[in-house]
């Protein structure tokens, strides 16, 4: 069995998220911070040997105070964020640990997880060397100029909105950043695709949101209502697995 790291990116500025109290990972959400509900999926999970959480400097007090307690009880690792997302990416990537086969980046934002789409990712991974979930793009695309008309209408076919969890081998991930340069990327795959690496596409679903606005906290809520229950809570969470496909 592969041995799996995870990191959390939560260093973001999230201005569009507009709340004076909260940056989107540290929102309450059914109960606990939004970044607890991602990290809980993954630490249930026994190919899990490391989980590490990436918080900008400007945060790090505020979440060790409110944070510290469950830090120190899921033995979670926390990392400082960087400038931009890529060079959080790439601080967290020097903290792994020996051992680790395999490295997942998973969206701190994005808390509406089923076991089962980890499960095809982490598969997925391993087999290819780099895998992501996505979803196929559904809406009709428009190109907008900067007078805000439409330019063109653009083909939707073999396009797909990009998810998270993208896992990789750990040596493609360390190459992927190690020639990224000063080059800024908004996913990881975007890198290893730049080293002529194919990344599998793994279908997800629509179900797996990332938080941008306050709204979204309540759609979220709604969704963790119907997911299938984490691994280990005493309820089989894939009784109608082909609902989740």
């Amino acid at each position: 069995m592969s041995n799996f790291a995870v990191i959390l990116p939560a260093a973001g500025a999230s201005q569009r998220f507009s709340d004076k109290n909260y940056k989107k990972p540290f929102a309450p959400l059914a109960g606990r911070a939004v970044w607890l509900h991602s990290a809980e999926r993954f630490l249930a999970r026994p190919d899990v040997k490391q989980l590490i959480i990436v918080v900008a400097d400007d945060d790090r007090e505020e979440f060790d105070r409110k944070f510290g307690a469950n830090i120190a009880i899921l033995g979670v690792d926390v990392c400082r964020g960087g400038a931009e997302r890529a060079d959080s990416i790439q601080n967290a990537i020097e903290l792994l640990q020996d051992g680790i086969d395999m490295v997942a980046v998973h969206d701190a934002a994005r808390p509406c997880l089923a076991d089962k789409w980890i499960d095809w990712v982490f598969e997925a991974a391993v087999k290819h060397g780099a895998a992501i979930l996505a979803v196929p793009e559904p809406a009709t695309l428009k190109r907008v100029g900067t007078d805000k008309a439409i330019v063109e209408t653009v083909d939707r076919k073999g396009l797909w909105q990009a998810q998270t969890p993208q896992v990789f081998r750990r040596e493609l991930l360390v190459k992927a950043y190690a020639a990224r340069g000063e080059q800024t990327a908004t996913d990881d795959a975007t890198l290893v695709e730049q080293l002529g690496e194919k990344v599998k596409v793994v279908e997800g679903s629509p179900l797996n949101l990332k938080l941008t606005t306050r709204d979204d906290l309540r759609l979220a809520e709604q969704v963790l209502k119907v997911l299938p229950k984490p691994k280990g809570s005493g309820v089989n969470p894939f009784a109608d697995d082909d609902m989740w496909r």
